[in-house]
């Protein structure tokens, strides 16, 4: 039992170091500075309601995880060769392309859903923000 949770945290670690969630904490205060300023120029439009900033929060995050992997996707094969990156998970095989696109695709699942559960307009723009990655 106690293999298991060490391989799991190990992982859950890889992953995070994966998608640098420390610069996704550090990107939060400006998506929730967009939010605020969009209410703030909106007519009729109150401030972001706790249940808003969660989603923005979900929506933010998961749109950085895609597109961090797919970065990490995309260039495997230079990170090998190069001695400053061929110690990322992909490059090493410390995580496999199977659970990095797995990974890319529930993050994009995750960006919709939030989107959706934000309003109509995030909706139709998350795509965008998926092509853009």
């Amino acid at each position: 039992m106690k293999v298991t949770s060490i391989t799991t945290q190990s992982r859950m670690r890889t992953v995070l170091e994966m998608i640098k969630f420390e610069h996704s904490v550090f990107a939060l205060p400006f998506a929730l500075t967009g939010a605020l300023l969009a209410a703030r120029y909106a007519e009729g439009q109150a401030w972001p309601s706790l249940r808003q900033i969660l989603w923005i929060i979900v929506a933010m995050v998961s749109a950085r995880s895609a597109a961090m992997t797919m970065n990490r996707i995309a260039d495997v094969s230079y990170d090998r060769d190069n001695p400053r990156t061929n110690t990322r998970a992909l490059a090493t095989g410390a995580l496999s392309m199977g659970f990095a696109w797995a990974f890319t695709f529930a993050s994009a699942v995750v960006l919709v859903i939030a989107a959706w559960r934000l309003n109509r307009l995030a909706l139709e723009l998350s795509p965008v923000a998926l092509a853009v990655t």
